[in-house]
């Protein structure tokens, strides 16, 4: 990723030109801009290659749920951002996809101050019309923080 961290949406043709695995590349080099939620959250995409990505970020204050730890949305969107990613490296050009249903396991709170995450998504089945696959947050230690499922449909652009 370049040094100057850009965030935006691309435009449809440029979505369209290119694989998904390429797209999701181009945005990991900073080719193209972090989507916008990478902006609004605190993290971004770091790593796409066939069948797995990865994202990072570190929780800040403005996560804090009404007792004090980190709101497990934050965790839920890094894990839908990383899964549904790692369906999307398999992508054809043409086409693209959307997360049909998302399942969360927490297995530990996120404390303020625990550091950066990494949340990496990898494929379990990657078919002509769904994908499904796989994802874990983890601390720089390895620790699992939560981990998860998600089912996406893929189609034909229109």
């Amino acid at each position: 990723m370049s040094d100057q961290v850009t965030y935006g949406v691309v435009d449809k043709e440029t979505l369209l030109s290119m694989s998904g695995l390429a797209f999701l590349q181009a945005i990991a080099s900073g080719a193209l801009p972090q989507p916008p939620i990478c902006e609004t959250v605190g993290f971004a995409l770091v790593e796409a290659r066939e069948g797995f990505v990865a994202f990072e970020g570190e929780p800040l204050p403005a996560h804090f749920n009404p007792i004090g730890s980190i709101h497990g949305g934050y965790a839920a969107t890094l894990l839908d951002s990383c899964m549904a990613c790692a369906v999307q490296t398999t992508v054809p050009q043409g086409s693209i996809y959307t997360t049909l249903e998302i399942k969360v396991h927490y297995t530990r709170a996120i404390q303020p101050g625990v550091g950066r995450l990494r949340a990496e998504g990898t494929v379990i089945h990657a078919g002509r019309t769904t994908g499904t696959s796989e994802g874990k947050l983890v601390d720089e230690t390895g620790r699992i923080y939560a981990h998860g499922t998600t089912t996406c449909l893929i189609m034909k652009a229109a």
